[in-house]
């Protein structure tokens, strides 16, 4: 019987027994979670489309060029040579996560995860205008292909489009700068073909996503979902459906005025399915903790409204854990929790003395591939190198020269007298460094190479010296 009762687990929520996909038309939620909900979505909306367009001396707020290799996060930029950087970042963020998760269940999922927010706060709203609410949105489909059908699906396409384009056009400023799309706009789409074909595969993909595909993207592609069942305990505070108060001894049971349900044993729950109608994912929260459930606390508002009417205590549906339903144990600070916190404030100060120590300048210095070293006169050996100097930093670093610190030597440079390296650029050039055969002790020498700007040190780098094997 316990097994017929987790039939639900056996698929998805959106396919049914024939393998078949499920449409989901949810209703249009309401009530004080849901509008704080709207003023987090627009908030992180608001950023989201900000964010490539703001500057911080003169450097974009967020930007992540792959192509070439450019990235800035929060203004300050970073360059291959920082990936360590983004390592520890990514690990940071998933024991942030994994830590919430742990906590609060997927609340990231319903409150800042961007699927949602652009799926319920920006395409149903427009399909709700639309189209309707749930009731319509049925019947709408069902209907034939008449004039009032193709009129509402069309507007509801083209403004689907238009919102899919703008959202493409914006991620496309965060990889190749919001400055170069601003000019690639200002010279038209024929100046940029290539671009213009990227802007709309672009479009495509989010058009697919959010028209068809939809909350599958949670379900089926998203794999924090499958994450979730490794993470959440009986201590995890999610979304939850107060069994005990709910079905009480004999279930639950629809409402009837004056009658008295205490009396015969049955639960609150007036078994009206409107928590399973404003789900946005089509799953019944009264069976438990499941993989679809993002969280987004729509159940909860629509449960509390039902209970305001049947003059029954709000919190049927709740952010609650299952010890607090079954045993009624509030929440704790657990060992695992403790555990999680601890690696997250080690990483994050490891994170933090990385940025103190990141040097202004990154300088390499390479022997040329396939030279050999010179014997010049006066018993000078000499090596031929390259050399990139990149500097990190929002100025001009000037009078940039070149001295050997581990060996007493010459380094002459192709280029003749001090340079600058302009900011936020790669520097490079030919270099020749000589030493005289006594100085040597090998037939390899590791020399330490500082770089200058005027008389202060900003860098050193080491690199390999090839000398004569036969120099005593």
């Amino acid at each position: 019987m316990a097994q017929d009762q987790e039939h639900f687990r056996d698929s998805i929520g959106t396919v049914d027994e024939e393998g078949k996909r499920t449409w989901v038309f949810p209703k249009k939620p309401s009530g004080k979670l849901y509008e704080y909900r709207k003023y987090v979505s627009y908030m992180l909306l608001a950023f989201l489309f900000a964010a490539p367009f703001v500057k911080i001396n003169g450097n974009q707020f967020l930007m992540f060029n792959v192509l070439e290799r450019r990235f800035n996060v929060f203004g300050l930029p970073f360059w291959p040579q920082d990936f360590y950087l983004f390592v520890v970042l990514m690990i940071i963020g998933v024991v942030f996560i994994a830590l919430f998760t742990v906590a609060f269940g997927r609340i990231f999922c319903g409150w800042m995860c961007p699927q949602t927010i652009f799926m319920e706060m920006v395409f149903r709203r427009i399909e709700y205008w639309i189209d309707g609410d749930r009731g319509a949105q049925i019947k709408l489909d069902r209907q034939p292909w008449n004039s009032e059908k193709i009129k509402k699906r069309s507007l509801k396409w083209f403004v689907f489009f238009i919102i899919s384009f703008l959202i493409a056009n914006v991620f496309l400023a965060y990889l190749i700068g919001s400055d170069r799309l601003i000019q690639y706009v200002m010279d038209g789409p024929l100046q940029h073909f290539s671009i213009m074909v990227s802007l709309l595969i672009f479009t495509a993909v989010f058009y697919f996503v959010f028209a068809w595909f939809r909350e599958q993207v949670c379900i089926i592609a998203c794999p924090y979902g499958r994450m979730q069942s490794v993470l959440l305990d009986n201590k995890s505070i999610v979304v939850a459906y107060d069994h005990k108060r709910g079905e009480a001894e004999n279930g639950r049971k629809k409402f009837r005025k004056n009658e008295d349900r205490e009396a015969l044993g049955h639960g609150d729950c007036i078994d009206c399915f409107q928590c399973v109608n404003v789900c946005p994912t089509g799953i019944d929260i009264r069976n438990g903790t499941q993989l679809e459930c993002v969280n987004c606390t729509a159940c909860i508002d629509e449960c509390d409204t039902i209970m305001e009417k049947v003059n029954l205590p709000k919190g049927l549906i709740r952010y609650a854990s299952e010890d607090e339903i079954v045993k009624k144990k509030k929440f704790e600070f657990t060992p695992r929790l403790k555990g999680y916190t601890a690696v997250l404030t080690i990483l994050t100060g490891l994170l933090i003395g990385m940025l103190f120590l990141r040097n202004d300048i990154e300088a390499n210095i390479l022997r040329l591939p396939g030279q050999l070293y010179e014997h010049k006169d006066g018993n000078i050996i000499s090596n031929v190198y390259t050399y990139k100097l990149v500097n990190k930093t929002t100025r001009d670093i000037p009078d940039v020269h070149f001295k050997l610190i581990s060996h007493k030597g010459k380094i002459d440079l192709v280029r003749h007298g001090d340079f600058k390296v302009p900011a936020e650029q790669l520097t490079e050039g030919t270099l020749f460094v000589e030493i005289n055969n006594a100085a040597l002790k090998t037939d390899k020498e590791k020399l330490k190479i500082g770089v200058y700007s005027g008389d202060e040190l900003i860098e050193t780098t080491h690199t390999m010296f090839m000398g004569p094997r036969s120099y005593k």
